[in-house]
């Protein structure tokens, strides 16, 4: 595209140039320049546009001490996200985990991740008696093995990759101890212990 858009602002420059009788340089420099601006823009969009329509971002997350905890992967499709969480090196038992709402992931507390991911103002909880639908964020507690290791798999219906990565990004977090699904605003999960930010890929 951006080969085509150039080749016909140089045309342009020369069949200008042949009317007024002279020469096209000067003219044909800006041209290129304003094609190539106007290329990128477009190619700019068209990824915003996939980035709506699908794409997938990565959460690389570390513990409070600076261990490798595992990645969490999200991937747009069919109007949800789908999501698969691979940890490693974390307490054995169950735990929370959470989207939330902001991209920064400092230790040891991880409090810059903020609350969760939380578009729609709703109660936390699938089992929140409060409201039918739970934050975006919220997630299914997953199992560590005794080995520090577990897969969690989830969907999240409506939800975007753009609405994800917006202006302040988002961050995947484990939490110490297991959500009871249904207290605001964290689940009673306790503290945080592991934290990654998401990154479009």
């Amino acid at each position: 595209m951006r080969f085509i858009a150039t080749t016909g602002a140089a045309a342009l420059a020369m069949a200008l140039a042949a009317c007024s009788g002279g020469t096209a340089t000067t003219n044909d420099a800006a041209l290129n320049d304003a094609s190539l601006s106007s290329d990128l823009g477009m190619d700019n969009m068209a990824d915003g546009n996939m980035m709506a329509a699908g794409g997938t971002a990565i959460a690389l997350l570390k513990t409070a001490d600076g261990k490798d905890a595992g990645t969490a992967t999200v991937t747009a499709a069919d109007g949800a996200l789908n999501l698969t969480f691979n940890a490693v090196g974390l307490p054995a038992g169950a735990h929370g985990v959470h989207i939330h709402t902001t991209g920064k992931c400092d230790a040891p507390k991880f409090e810059t991740a903020g609350g969760h991911w939380n578009p729609a103002d709703s109660h936390h909880g699938v089992n929140n008696p409060a409201s039918p639908k739970p934050h975006l964020g919220d997630l299914p507690n997953m199992d560590i093995a005794a080995d520090g290791t577990g897969t969690l798999s989830a969907t999240i219906p409506g939800a975007t990759l753009a609405g994800l990565l917006d202006s302040d990004g988002a961050a995947f977090v484990v939490h110490a101890d297991a959500d009871d699904l249904k207290s605001d605003p964290a689940g009673n999960s306790g503290a945080r212990i592991a934290c990654g930010v998401f990154t479009a890929q």
